[in-house]
């Protein structure tokens, strides 16, 4: 598989890693691109990782230099996120709620960040940090031997103990997707091809078939690599993105992240671009396929997948598409003109999109995607491909298993949100033992707040953004209907308790509520990042095929109800701002809230598992227009719902496995801590009149929190596009505090121990 040197590290696999610095920022060394190859690691030396934090632009540096160590000593949250002792001292056990909220909040509060946020990994999806190391590699941009060391700890510590694959997500099983990349992925940082690790894996790719049997992202990396061939991959042509804005299935029409993901895309399959073949290219042509590389007829392959993969078949559409493309369109009347001009437009695209982020793009797959066209199109060392390097640190995450990639720059004001929502719910906002925690957080959000509108918002398709909040932080810019609603309820309820100053004014919460206004659907419904700018009936062109519903905006739930309830906190303070327009939208909120009601009761959650999390986001609607268990049939149904669900300990335990599946699924290990705290907050909203149902809900909250005021980390909480799953770990903070916090408020004569 390559020869091996001293080491036992083969040369073909050895990484173009950066030599040893005794510099901060990791930046600096970026360019240089002689750096001599090194030998990956057993293991870093996990004193010396440290959290920077930028006014929330998240990264994390290794320190080789003493004196940089001594300069900079490990804070309590770096210790928390690598897994290292962290010494919190034992807290006086609980007598009640309201105590285990402030021993939580004692732990919690070591975790706030100096900018006044929580951050927290957002791992899960096992196909993100190859789109980071693979654009690395193509690009030639050096690999630190820390990050490569730890890269290989990662997929080492969440290969399936099985049969040594990976799957498309932490929890899921093998697939060729997972398994394919990631073993590219580790070959890059220089494991070899011999390790046991790889030999396990690799068998276990082989009898799925091989790469031959991986989807189209995948199949698209690795045409990319110069590992497979572009016959492999079915057509992006860019000149889509010519089609004039009526066209039914123009661009600018799909969900925000499979344009920007098709943009590049589309980009590089246009150029036919491949990197400079190497030892590692041609030694991975043998190890990936089954079939002899140099026999393989790459475009009988396109549609070759394993059926682990295949969790959104392409439809008969779509294939007749792909085949009309393929046999009548490039062939015959594409024009090296049409294609030209669809690639500048695409590039044209791409550079709006690093304007309007600062190079830190959309997410975790667009933004290396494109790194690769800037390097194609302006070479190494332009400053697109060079900011574009530098702001690819803020997507990792480093921890006890190794270094991983999150899903996008951070849940920084998502989360920052929730935090300061839990204290409000537990009664506690006005409680000088809180205050500069919660007036660094207020502070945070201040900063974070999104002032205007994105450059040419027309032309590059954006949606209006100005006075909202991110997801991460405001250098995504990226306005989502849910997060500028818990971002403007924590600010509204901090400025309004007293002591608090008031530092984003009535204009800039105008601002806000105006672009609120913006997210609802003809159907009274909200979507995330926009409306729906076409039909459902867009899924028959998906060619993710391991992803659903990712064609185009969809209605939800959560979404829905957070806005629905920034709006009626809004009316309380502002009664005169809008008020036609946000009594309208309320109602017809609801309203589409009870018509996506199942029949069994519950409401399917898009974006945490699955039944539980929606139908508390559901009941918290209902309950904003007065509607509870004892007048509405509709409250009533959910209550049941959840309670049906119940289990003999008082919690709940929901598997990811619904969310693929549509149908509420238990999970084998049992209830979980933050699906027990969504749904007692549910039943609360409600006010469900058992109360001994809830009073067990709380009783497992509390008996699962640790001494030190902590909770554990059990099951993955979070999903998107049906099958993937994504981790959320502050919701066993920020939840469990939430639930506490609304019990010993709600009934505070009650006892729970």
């Amino acid at each position: 598989m390559g020869k091996k040197d001293a080491t036992g590290v083969s040369s073909d696999a050895q990484p173009l890693l950066e030599k040893s610095t005794t510099k901060k920022r990791l930046s600096s060394d970026l360019t240089d691109h002689s750096a001599k190859r090194q030998r990956i690691e057993e293991r870093t030396d996990h004193g010396r990782w440290r959290m920077r934090d930028d006014k929330g632009r998240q990264s994390w540096v290794y320190l080789e230099d003493e004196e940089a160590l001594k300069d900079w000593p490990q804070s309590f949250a770096d210790k928390y996120f690598l897994g290292l002792p962290v010494n919190a001292p034992e807290l006086p056990k609980p007598t009640n709620p309201l105590d285990a909220v402030r021993n939580g909040l004692e732990f919690f509060e070591k975790l706030q960040l100096p900018s006044g946020h929580w951050g927290c990994e957002y791992g899960g999806p096992m196909f993100l940090l190859p789109c980071v190391v693979i654009a690395w590699y193509v690009t030639k941009t050096p690999i630190p031997w820390y990050y490569a060391t730890e890269i290989k700890n990662y997929l080492f510590a969440r290969a399936n103990p099985d049969d040594g694959g990976w799957g498309l997500h932490i929890e899921g099983e093998t697939s060729v997707f997972g398994t394919s990349l990631n073993y590219t992925v580790l070959r890059i940082v220089g494991v070899d091809a011999d390790h046991p690790v790889m030999v396990k894996a690799r068998a276990t790719l082989h009898k799925m078939g091989g790469a031959t049997h991986a989807p189209h992202w995948a199949k698209w990396w690795l045409a990319v690599m110069g590992v497979a061939q572009w016959d492999i991959v079915n057509p992006t042509p860019p000149e889509l993105w010519l089609l004039p804005d009526w066209v039914p299935i123009a661009p600018w029409r799909w969900w925000i992240h499979i344009r920007q993901v098709f943009l590049p895309m589309s980009y590089l399959w246009s150029k036919r671009w491949q990197a400079e073949e190497t030892e590692l290219i041609r030694s991975l042509r043998q190890e990936l396929f089954v079939e002899d590389w140099a026999k393989i007829n790459w475009a009988s392959h396109r549609n070759t997948i394993n059926p682990r993969d295949n969790y959104h078949p392409k439809t008969w559409v779509l294939n007749t598409v792909n085949w009309c493309l393929v046999n009548i369109w490039n062939p015959v009347l594409r024009t090296r003109a049409i294609a030209q001009k669809g690639e500048e437009w695409a590039m044209k695209l791409i550079e709006m999109e690093n304007e309007n982020t600062d190079h830190a793009d959309l997410a975790t797959v667009s933004g290396p995607m494109n790194t690769v066209c800037l390097y194609v199109k302006e070479g190494p060392d332009s400053y697109a491909v060079r900011r574009h390097r530098e702001r690819a640190h803020e997507f990792l995450w480093m921890k006890d298993e190794g270094l991983l990639a999150n899903g996008t720059n951070g849940v920084q004001c998502w989360d920052t949100a929730f935090a300061i929502q839990a204290v409000m719910d537990a009664g506690l906002t006005e409680d000088p033992r809180w205050r500069s925690m919660l007036m660094k957080a207020l502070e945070f959000l201040d900063d974070q707040q999104i002032r205007e509108n994105v450059k040419d918002q027309d032309k590059c398709y954006r949606q209006q953004r100005k006075g909202g909040w991110a997801f991460s932080n405001k250098d995504q810019g990226y306005a989502v209907s849910d997060c500028v609603s818990e971002a403007l309820k924590s600010v509204i309820i901090l400025q309004k308790t007293p002591g608090f100053p008031t530092l984003i004014d009535d204009q800039r919460i105008f601002d806000a509520i105006d672009t609120l206004l913006t997210y609802q659907n003809p159907s009274g419904g909200c979507s995330s990042y926009e409306p729906p700018r076409a039909g459902t009936w867009m899924e028959v062109l998906n060619a993710a095929e391991v992803f659903g519903n990712i064609m185009v905006e969809y209605e939800y739930p959560e979404c829905t109800t957070a806005v629905v309830t920034a709006l009626s906190l809004f009316r309380k303070h502002w009664p005169d701002y809008r008020t036609k327009e946000i009594d309208s939208f309320i109602e017809r909120a609801v309203k589409w809230i009870k018509t996506a009601q199942k029949p069994h009761g519950g409401w399917y959650g898009s974006w945490g598992i699955c039944f539980t999390y929606a139908t508390m986001f559901a009941l918290e609607s209902l309950a904003s227009i007065g509607e509870t268990y004892k007048n509405s049939q509709h409250a009533k149904r959910g209550c049941d719902f959840l309670i049906s669900k119940q289990r003999e300990d008082g919690g709940w335990s929901e598997h990811y496995r619904a969310c693929e599946t549509g149908e509420y699924i238990e999970h084998p290990s049992g209830s979980q801590v933050v699906m027990t705290a969504w749904a007692v907050i549910a039943l609360m909203k409600a006010d469900y009149p058992n109360l001994e149902h809830i009073k067990s809900g709380i009783k497992l909250i509390m008996d699962r929190q640790q001494s030190n005021g902590e909770w554990l980390q059990e099951a993955i909480e979070g999903v998107f596009n049906k099958s993937c799953m994504i981790s959320y770990p502050n919701y066993k903070f920020t939840f469990t505090l939430k639930a506490l916090g609304m019990f010993a408020r709600k009934y505070p004569t009650e006892t729970v121990v």
